[in-house]
């Protein structure tokens, strides 16, 4: 029965992000699932059946309803749909939804408080942040930027190292390369989950030193 929910949810993820852009394409998605159950190993939650579903959807749903594609119903809607068609019991899908609705980087800035979270959420908003950061998250930063005609590095914008939640949705002031000193370099430290920590010191070393060598490259010193 929860294979099959399983299987509807993996469905609808390549369905509504079958036009997205490779950064938050339905790949995107099962990476962050498979990293959210490993996660979720590691910190002991495998002996509840129960939450290694919750974590499961939680990932698969995530993105169905990224802003950043303005889709219409909204993100909360389509996934209280599927979780309603599907029969999901009642505490499940709060959770579910609970997680959604407050892992993004966008809620952080406006103040979300992390201790009122559980570990499913935890797991999954740190698998999330895993795949936005090393070599992935910097392939599929270059792919975000590119899809939206964004500029690639330009000295004289500094970047925001203090931003709210409305000046992080405004896109327009934003560089490529200023998007991994405002956010990117920051989620690190944002780990929830010591499994999550641990897995991300090694994306953030190899990100500072491929921008490291980016700057190098750019002014014609390497």
């Amino acid at each position: 029965m929860e294979r099959e929910k399983r299987e509807r949810a993996e469905k609808l993820v390549k369905e509504v992000m079958k036009h997205n852009d490779a950064s938050h394409d339905a790949s995107h998605v099962f990476r962050v699932r498979d990293m959210a159950l490993s996660l979720a190993a590691e910190e002991g939650l495998s002996s509840s059946p129960d939450s290694m579903f919750i974590v499961e959807l939680a990932a698969l749903l995530h993105d169905i309803g990224d802003y950043k594609y303005a889709r219409e119903p909204s993100e909360e809607r389509l996934i209280e749909q599927f979780l309603e068609e599907e029969g999901i019991e009642e505490d499940k899908k709060m959770k579910i939804v609970g997680i959604v609705k407050a892992m993004g980087f966008k809620e952080e800035l406006s103040g979300v408080k992390d201790h009122a979270y559980s570990l499913e959420f935890g797991v999954v908003q740190d698998a999330d942040r895993l795949d936005a950061i090393g070599a992935i998250g910097i392939a599929r930063c270059f792919t975000f930027g590119g899809s939206r005609n964004r500029i690639l590095h330009d000295p004289n914008i500094k970047p925001r190292l203090s931003m709210s939640k409305e000046d992080y949705m405004n896109k327009e002031k934003q560089t490529t390369l200023n998007h991994f000193h405002e956010k990117l370099l920051k989620l690190k430290d944002l780990m929830k989950t010591q499994a999550g920590r641990r897995r991300a010191e090694r994306r953030h070393a190899f990100m500072e030193e491929f921008i490291e060598q980016f700057y190098l490259d750019w002014d014609g010193k390497s």
